[in-house]
């Protein structure tokens, strides 16, 4: 999310709460557990096949964690002294280079995808802010003892496009959403949380570079998914409080949605086929953290986790199922809350 003007500013800080109190230590608050050393977990990513959970980071000095589900200990994965460099040219062939390390504070991770490859060597791609608007790809290597990641290139996104979440493709391309415009006013952003379209997808490809996705115009298009074949995208779509549909490859664009009631932020497949949608509902003084499973295929929802803002979470934005577990990180705060599955 990014820097708005001081009346815009005001309102959106209103609906997502100030940095959230925080239980003492790490202790439990009622039947919720919690991840801490966190940094603004605003998305995360299951690794297939291990214990590790990755998570972002959008508050100062902001990062990529690496979490142990089974213990809930964390490390930073990136930037580390650990993290490797190998540029791969012939993909990202309009990378000018790494992340410059000059940009310290202004580092934020933002969305995250994991896509997995063979054994336990996968790419993960990131929604990175800072000296640059961009992609940043990953290679992660679960071989190590820790994991490392070794950063492979980059796509930089034109002005004015203001990144949020991505996909990745097979060929190392990717799709991603435009939530709000750079440098966007208070007055476009208040339409927007109205309703009113601001943002799409967008999608890159080393050969054609970036292109937008058809059909994809949205309020506040905020977290993204993608079917197993490739065919269909999942949007969060934050202004208009639903999740939407959308075909790929298709002519016409086929696309429907479904009102869930909150102002949904990411998008992530539960290990039952479901998709988990988390983000903000209520209003001030009444605001909630809210995850629904929904169906996609009938596209029905239904509530597993309605949480008030509070010591346990304030202004959750993702939610993925791990065991009997659902786990949610939130913009704000230093910890991951870890909820009962229903």
């Amino acid at each position: 999310m990014k820097p708005l003007p001081l009346v815009g500013l005001a309102a959106f800080l209103l609906l997502m709460g100030t940095v959230g109190p925080r239980a003492a230590g790490c202790d439990p608050v009622g039947n919720i557990r919690f991840v801490c050393d966190q940094s603004g977990p605003e998305d995360l990513v299951v690794v297939p096949g291990s214990d590790w959970v990755l998570s972002s980071g959008m508050t100062t000095s902001g990062a990529i964690h690496l979490v142990n589900a089974k213990d809930r200990t964390s490390t930073i994965l990136f930037p580390s002294a650990s993290a490797k460099e190998r540029l791969d040219k012939k993909t990202y062939n309009t990378c000018p280079g790494p992340i410059d390390p000059a940009e310290k504070d202004k580092f934020r991770a933002h969305g995250l995808y994991l896509r997995p490859g063979r054994g336990s060597v996968h790419t993960v791609y990131l929604v990175h802010h800072g000296n640059r608007e961009s992609i940043e790809v990953f290679e992660f290597d679960g071989h190590a003892k820790p994991p490392v990641l070794t950063w492979v290139g980059c796509a930089v996104a034109p002005d004015p496009i203001g990144l949020n979440s991505v996909v990745g493709l097979p060929d190392g391309g990717f799709i991603t959403t435009n939530f709000s415009p750079r440098n966007q006013d208070a007055a476009g952003r208040g339409r927007m949380m109205q309703g009113e379209n601001n943002g799409e997808l967008w999608e890159w490809h080393t050969d054609s570079g970036w292109q937008k996705v058809p059909g994809s115009e949205s309020a506040g298009p905020n977290g993204l998914e993608i079917s197993k074949d490739g065919k269909t995208l999942y949007i969060g779509g934050w202004g208009s409080q639903s999740v939407i549909r959308l075909s790929r490859g298709q002519t016409p664009v086929k696309r429907d949605s479904v009102q869930v009631g909150f102002r949904v932020d990411n998008v992530r497949w539960g290990p039952d086929n479901m998709l988990l949608a988390a983000g903000q509902g209520g209003t001030a003084p009444s605001q909630t953290s809210n995850v629904a499973k929904v169906d996609p295929n009938t596209l029905k929802a239904q509530e597993v986790v309605r949480q008030p803002y509070g010591d346990a979470l304030t202004a959750g934005t993702v939610a993925i199922q791990i065991g009997k577990d659902i786990w949610v990180g939130s913009v704000r705060g230093d910890r991951i809350a870890i909820f009962p599955a229903k």
